[in-house]
C-alpha cells in the first residue's frame, strides 16, 4: 500500500501545521507575507492546508485503526487554488472494508477540528464505486473529481478512482457536456456578463473563474479544447482579484461590491478601482471569447459525430464527401457554418482582407473560424493610410450589418485586428462606465450604438456618417476632460485615417462634438425660448447634419440602456429637430407664446381658477403600445410656494419623480393665470395613491397645516442607513447663454426621497420665481434644470444668479 508523504511549505523558519493552533497562526503569517501573492501564495497555502490535514488524518487513522482510506482534496482545493477564504472540498474515500462506526469516527476526527477554526467545509465519505456512481448521477460531483488530488493515505485508492472518472468523462462528452453548457448559460442567464456589471461575481458571472474551470474539463474530454493564448493569465487575474477581495473584506465572496473596489485595487498594487474593473473586465472578455469559440468547436464535433454513421450508411464505400465551401466575397468562404478564409486567399498581399473577412461574416451572419482570424492577426499586411475606398466601404459593411456585428466585431478585437485598424480603440477598450444607466463598456456600448444605428439609415441621406459617428461617439472616454471635446478631435482624426475628405470629417467631428446635444436641451431646456432652439441651430449648423444627429442620439440612448429612451423623450427630442429644423430653413425661432392648453388642462385651470384651491388629474399614459407612466396634472392658482408643496406632497406619498414640467398658464376669459404642472410619476411600490387624497394633501401644504419639512424629516429618519458608496456632493451650476427669457440652474444630485421639495423651497426663501422646471431622472442621479427671474419676470443679473447657485448648492447639502 503506497501513501501521499507529507508535503512542506518552506524552510524551518515557518511555523508548524501540525495542530489547530499553528495551522491557524502559520495561516495568518503567510496571508500577511507581503513578498507572497497570487499563485504561490494559493499554492503555500493549499500546501499548509495540506500539512495540517496529512497530520490530522494520520493522527485519526491512528486512533481509529482503519486501513484502506486516503483523504482526497477536490474543486478549487484539488487544484491547489486555495484562496484566503476558500472553502475546503474533501471527500474521504475508503476501500468499503472499515467497520462503519470506526470509519465514523475517523471522518469526525478530520472534519471537527475544521470546523472549529470556522473554515468552511465541503465534504462526503464514499468508496470509489459509491464516488464514480454519485458523479454519473450529479454533474458537479463529476467535474469536482476531475480535479480530484490525494492529501493524505493510500493514494492508489485515489488513482484507480480517477483513471475510471477520466475515462467516464470521456466515454460520455456527448452527453455530459451540453449538460455542462447548459448549466454555464443558466448560470450566466442569473449572474450576468462579468465584463458588463460594476459588482461582478467574479465566479458566478459569465467569463468568470466557473466559465474558466468548465473550459478545463472540455479540454479533458479530448473533445474540443479551448483557445489558450492568454487564459491562463485571465484565470490568474480574476483569482488575484479574488484573494484581494478576501483579504479586504474578511469574508468569502465572490462579489466585488463598489464600496470594497478601492481597497481591492491597492491590495493588487493598481491605481484605482476603475483601473480595477478594467483589468478584470479584460480577464472576463479573454475567457468569454474562449467559452464561445469552444463550445462552438464541441456542437461542431457532436453534429459530425452524430451524421458520420447516417452519411456513412448513404455514401456506403464512397466515404464522406469534403465538406462544401460556398464563397462569400473575395478571399471569403463558408465551411461547416463558419466563416473561413478561401484556399488562395494572401492575407500578406491583401491589405482589406481583414475588414472584408469580418464584413462578409457579418452580413451573412456567420461565426468567424478562430484559425482565420489568427492568420489574419499574423499574417495581414498592414492597410495604407489614408485606407482605400474598398477599405472603408467594407468597415461600413461590418458596422451596418445589425446584431451579428458583435459576435465579429469581438473576435476580431480578441485577436487585436482591431486596435491595430484603429489605434485609438486601446483607450476604451473594457474601459468601465460607473453611471448605472449604462449597460456597456464604452467600446461594446460604441459596437451596440453601430448595431442601433444600421436600423436607422433609411432615415438619413448619408448613413456612412451615421455609421461612422455611432462608432466614434464617446472615443473620447479615454482622455481626460470633456469626453466629447476630446471625441471631435480624435473622430476627425479617424475620419482622415480610414479616408473620408476634409468636409466629412468636420461634420463627423461636430457629431461626436454634439452627440448629447439634442436629448440634453430636449429633456433640460424651455423648448418655448428661442434661445433655445437658436443655440442647437448654430451648433449643428445644417440640415443635414442634424438630419444624422437625430438619428444618432436614439442609437446612442438605445444602445446605453433601458432607462435612456422611451417615446415621452423620443417625442420632446422630435419636438426639438423640427424647431431646429425650420431656423436652418430660414424661419426666425419663434417668439415664446403663452402655452396652449390641452382639454384636461384647461378643465383643471378653469376649475382651479373658480374654487381658488388645487385641482389635479392622475391617470396612465400609454404611447405606440410603450407604458409612459403615470401622468398627474395639477392646476394651481398662481401663488407662492407650489412647486415645493407638490413636490412634498409627491414624496410624503412615496411618488417617485420621473419628468415634471412647470408652466404658467393665462386664461385671458376669465382674467387668471394658472401655474400647471405635469409630472411623470411612479410608486416606489404598491398601488397609486388616490387622487382625492392628494389633493387634500395639498391644499393642507399650502395653506400652511400640514408640515411637509418636518413629515418628510420623520420619514428619512425612519429609514435605515444603507452601507455603499458615498455619492458625491449636490452641484448646482448657472447655465449661461441658452435663454433670453430667464436664468437657467442646473442642479445634479443623487436622486432623493424630497429633493425636488428642498429644491423649491430653497428657491422660495430666496425670493424668486421659477418659470419652468425639466426634471430628469437617469439611474440614481437627478438632473434638474430650473428657469428662475426676479419678481419682476427678468433673468437674474451675473451676479445674483451665481450667489443664488451657491445658496442653492448650500442649501442641499
Amino acid at each position: 500500500m503506497t501513501s501521499v508523504e507529507k508535503t512542506t511549505t518552506g524552510d524551518s523558519d515557518e511555523p508548524s501545521a501540525s495542530g489547530p493552533s499553528g495551522y491557524a497562526a502559520a495561516r495568518l503569517r503567510l496571508l500577511q507575507e507581503e513578498s507572497r501573492s497570487g499563485p504561490s501564495r494559493r499554492s503555500a497555502l493549499a500546501g499548509l492546508t495540506d500539512d495540517w490535514l496529512n497530520a490530522l488524518f494520520t493522527t485519526a487513522l491512528r486512533e481509529t485503526g482503519v486501513r484502506g482510506a486516503t483523504l482526497v482534496a477536490v474543486g478549487g482545493y484539488g487544484r491547489a487554488e486555495l484562496s484566503p477564504r476558500s472553502d475546503l472540498d474533501l471527500l474521504l474515500l475508503h476501500d468499503g472494508k472499515a467497520e462503519p462506526r470506526a470509519l465514523s469516527a475517523l471522518a469526525d476526527r478530520i472534519w471537527y477540528p475544521v470546523w472549529d477554526l470556522g473554515v468552511a467545509l465541503d465534504h462526503s465519505v464514499r468508496t470509489p464505486a459509491e464516488a464514480r456512481k454519485t458523479a454519473a448521477e450529479d454533474l458537479k460531483v463529476h467535474l469536482g473529481l476531475l480535479d480530484a488530488r490525494p492529501v493524505a493515505g493510500d493514494a492508489g485508492l485515489l488513482a484507480g478512482l480517477r483513471t475510471s472518472v477520466l475515462a467516464d468523462w470521456r466515454n460520455q462528452a456527448a452527453k455530459r457536456l451540453p449538460q455542462l453548457h447548459a448549466l454555464c448559460r443558466e448560470r450566466a442567464e442569473r449572474a450576468g456578463e462579468l465584463r458588463f456589471l460594476l459588482e461582478p461575481d467574479l465566479k458566478e458571472a459569465r467569463g468568470g473563474l466557473r466559465d474558466a474551470t468548465a473550459l478545463r474539463a472540455v479540454a479533458a474530454s479530448w473533445l474540443a479544447d479551448a483557445p489558450r493564448e492568454g487564459l491562463a493569465e485571465a484565470r490568474r487575474r480574476l483569482l488575484d482579484a479574488r484573494d484581494a477581495l478576501h483579504l479586504v473584506t474578511g469574508r468569502a465572496t465572490d462579489r466585488l461590491a463598489l464600496q470594497e473596489q478601492d481597497q481591492v485595487a491597492a491590495q493588487l498594487g493598481l491605481l484605482d478601482a476603475d483601473a480595477l474593473l478594467r483589468e478584470v473586465y479584460e480577464a472576463a472578455r479573454v475567457v468569454a471569447y474562449a467559452g464561445d469559440v469552444t463550445w462552438r468547436e464541441v456542437g461542431r464535433v457532436l453534429r459530425a459525430r452524430a451524421a458520420r454513421p447516417r452519411l456513412r450508411g448513404l455514401l456506403g464505400t464512397r466515404g464522406a464527401a469534403a465538406a462544401e465551401r460556398a464563397p462569400l466575397a473575395e478571399g471569403v468562404v463558408e465551411s461547416d457554418g463558419e466563416a473561413v478564409l478561401a484556399l488562395a486567399a494572401r492575407p500578406d498581399r491583401d491589405p482589406v482582407l481583414a475588414l472584408r473577412f469580418g464584413a462578409a461574416a457579418a452580413q451573412a451572419g456567420l461565426p468567424v473560424s478562430l484559425h482565420a482570424v489568427r492568420r489574419l492577426a499574423a499574417q495581414a499586411k498592414p492597410l495604407p493610410v489614408p485606407w482605400p475606398a474598398e477599405a472603408r466601404e467594407q468597415l461600413l459593411t461590418l458596422l451596418g450589418a445589425g446584431e451579428p456585428t458583435v459576435a465579429v466585431w469581438e473576435a476580431l478585437e480578441a485577436e487585436g485586428l482591431i486596435t491595430r485598424l484603429l489605434p485609438d480603440w486601446e483607450r476604451v477598450r473594457c474601459r468601465p462606465q460607473r453611471n448605472p444607466v449604462h449597460t456597456w463598456t464604452v467600446d461594446r456600448h460604441l459596437v451596440e450604438t453601430a448595431v442601433r444605428a444600421s436600423a436607422l439609415t433609411r432615415r438619413v441621406g448619408r448613413p456612412d456618417l451615421l455609421l461612422m459617428a455611432a462608432l466614434l461617439h464617446d472615443i473620447g472616454k479615454g482622455w481626460p476632460g470633456d469626453h466629447s471635446v476630446a471625441g471631435e478631435t480624435i473622430a476627425h482624426d479617424v475620419a482622415v485615417r480610414v479616408g473620408f475628405d476634409e468636409r466629412d470629417a468636420s461634420v463627423l467631428g461636430v457629431l461626436v462634438r454634439h452627440h448629447l446635444l439634442l436629448i440634453d436641451t430636449a429633456t433640460r431646456r424651455d423648448l418655448d425660448d428661442p434661445a433655445t432652439v437658436r443655440s442647437v441651430a448654430e451648433a449643428v449648423g445644417s440640415l443635414g447634419t442634424l438630419e444624422i444627429l437625430h438619428a444618432l442620439t436614439e442609437a446612442d440612448a438605445l444602445a446605453t440602456g433601458p432607462a435612456a429612451w422611451s417615446t415621452w423623450r423620443g417625442s420632446l427630442v422630435a419636438d426639438l429637430v423640427a424647431r431646429v429644423a425650420a431656423v436652418l430653413r430660414g424661419a426666425p425661432p419663434a417668439a415664446a407664446e403663452p402655452a396652449i392648453a390641452t382639454t384636461d388642462q384647461e378643465r383643471l385651470a378653469v376649475e382651479a381658477l373658480r374654487t381658488g384651491e388645487p385641482v389635479l388629474a392622475l391617470h396612465a399614459r400609454q404611447e405606440e403600445d410603450e407604458a409612459v407612466g403615470v401622468e398627474l396634472v395639477v392646476a394651481v392658482p398662481d401663488q407662492p410656494g407650489v412647486l415645493p408643496a407638490v413636490a412634498g406632497v409627491l414624496a410624503l406619498h412615496r411618488l417617485t419623480v420621473r419628468a415634471a414640467d412647470l408652466r404658467s398658464l393665462e386664461l385671458p376669459e376669465l382674467a387668471g393665470e394658472v401655474l400647471v404642472l405635469r409630472w411623470r410619476v411612479a410608486a416606489e411600490y404598491g398601488s397609486l395613491p388616490e387622487a382625492a387624497r392628494l389633493r387634500t394633501d395639498l391644499i393642507r401644504a399650502l395653506d400652511g397645516s400640514l408640515d411637509v419639512p418636518a413629515k418628510l424629516a420623520d420619514r428619512e429618519a425612519a429609514y435605515p442607513r444603507r452601507r455603499g458608496v458615498v455619492p458625491p456632493p449636490p452641484r448646482v451650476t448657472v447655465v449661461p447663454e441658452v435663454s433670453s427669457l430667464a436664468t437657467v440652474l442646473e442642479v445634479r444630485a443623487p436622486d432623493a426621497m424630497g429633493l425636488l421639495h428642498r429644491i423649491g423651497r430653497a428657491l422660495e426663501s430666496s425670493g424668486v420665481r421659477v418659470r419652468s422646471a425639466h426634471v430628469s431622472t437617469l439611474g440614481a442621479n437627478a438632473v434638474d434644470s430650473l428657469y428662475v427671474v426676479d419678481p419682476d419676470g427678468k433673468p437674474l443679473p451675473p451676479a445674483a444668479a451665481a450667489a443664488l447657485a451657491a445658496a442653492l448648492e448650500a442649501a442641499l447639502r
